[in-house]
């Protein structure tokens, strides 16, 4: 009886591989294998994804704090990661007069050397107050005029710099626009390396904080802004000179680092400030702070923010959650699903607890045989109220190969010989 049933085994194997086989046939004879190719091909082209939710956290009830402000336009930035803490017509493109110079001076310290030797141009020399009053064949260090352009802001020194890095006013102006789109300094255009009204010569509070959150960075550029007088001789005829720091903001607000000064009919009294704290750096930016005679508008702007910075946000980590991520189906493989696998994310910075955290997942519906192991197939989406904060990439866990008649065939002689 035993051998019966062993040989019965085989018997009904058999069959089942000439049903495979004549269904094989019928199908190559129909096109219907044909066609899964197609469609096998087709879905490579024309994945479809689908979202996933893997985790909301709801933050506190917002209530609208209103900051009452002199500005049209300003903007409070966590310099460590460059979110918006507040903004007020944030994006607005206004004139923003000599805080352009803050992207002057940032293109002349990544093009050129400090000890480079500057030659006075006859259209640097003629620049409108205020300027140094450099004349006509004069040669200067680029450091000192560094020195001069951030401090004094003169605009004949502007001029000289941009000559010297971009060999005319236009071509520097290039390299300037070029660094703001690096910057994604979105809603910016330069015209003049002075800030001097001028059509398409425009920016907004929201990017002057990225150049600022951007500018800290370079210890050049800090060590300049922060010094409180330098003196430095013209190479030729040896004219001494000395430039003070205009930066009130410096010796008004603790922690206070900068930044830059400006004033123009057009733009009115403009400020991008700077503070560091012990666990936060803070940059704002305020446009249009108020005419003459009311220039210490900007002054009271930036306290203002910089209070609201300070006082209602503290460190705290977002996204400090665990989830897990649902196979996906795999087609035509030796496995119905692969498992997959993202690198989790998860930091601390400044919240004041009204923010919705949620992290989604985007993934395919399925993948097509064979699936490599370690490939991208998705992304996780990390949301701060809901603006993208992180991407991360969804690998596969494994490798899955396709099916073949062999695979098949091992398959069933497990099943009907175990």
């Amino acid at each position: 009886m035993k051998k019966l049933n062993y040989w019965a085994k085989y018997i009904l194997l058999g069959l089942l591989m000439l049903l495979m086989v004549n269904t094989v046939r019928n199908m190559c004879q129909s096109n219907t294998l044909t066609n899964m190719c197609k469609v096998k091909q087709n879905s490579k082209q024309k994945m479809v994804y689908k979202v996933v939710p893997l985790y909301e956290k709801q933050g506190k009830k917002k209530t609208e704090k209103e900051i009452q402000l002199y500005a049209r336009s300003a903007a409070l930035m966590d310099a460590d990661n460059g979110r918006i803490l507040y903004q007020k017509n944030g994006q607005k493109r206004l004139p923003m007069a000599s805080t352009t110079k803050i992207m002057t001076c940032l293109v002349v310290l990544e093009h050129a050397k400090l000890d480079d030797i500057v030659a006075i141009s006859s259209n640097a020399a003629k620049q409108p107050k205020v300027r140094l009053n450099v004349s006509i064949g004069e040669k200067y260090y680029v450091k000192d005029l560094l020195y001069a352009l951030m401090l004094e802001s003169y605009n004949d020194v502007a001029v000289a710099l941009a000559e010297h890095v971009g060999k005319s006013v236009e071509g520097f102006a290039a390299l300037m626009n070029q660094k703001a789109k690096e910057l994604h300094c979105y809603n910016t255009h330069f015209v003049t390396p002075n800030g001097l009204d001028a059509t398409e010569h425009y920016s907004s509070a929201e990017d002057l904080c990225k150049m600022g959150a951007y500018a800290r960075k370079n210890d050049t550029f800090m060590k300049i802004i922060n010094t409180a007088q330098h003196s430095f001789s013209e190479l030729s005829k040896g004219r001494n000179c000395s430039v003070h720091n205009k930066d009130l903001f410096l010796s008004m607000y603790a922690g206070a680092i900068g930044i830059k000064t400006g004033f123009t009919g057009n733009a009115g009294y403009c400020f991008v400030g700077a503070v560091k704290r012990n666990d936060r750096t803070l940059v704002s930016a305020v446009l249009a702070a108020g005419w003459p005679p009311n220039k210490s508008y900007k002054w009271a702007d930036t306290k203002v923010l910089m209070d609201y910075g300070c006082n209602n946000y503290k460190v705290d980590t977002v996204f400090d959650c665990k989830f897990s991520l649902t196979p996906v189906s795999v087609r035509f493989g030796e496995k119905e699903k692969v498992s997959i696998a993202s690198t989790t994310y998860k930091r601390k910075m400044l919240l004041d607890g009204k923010e919705t955290q949620k992290i989604l997942s985007i993934i395919p519906e399925y993948l097509n045989a064979p699936v490599k192991k370690g490939a991208t197939i998705g992304q996780v989406y990390y949301f701060l109220d809901g603006n993208i904060c992180m991407k991360k990439n969804i690998y596969t866990n494994e490798a899955i190969q396709k099916n073949s008649f062999f695979s098949i065939y091992k398959s069933l002689l497990w099943y009907f010989c175990s």
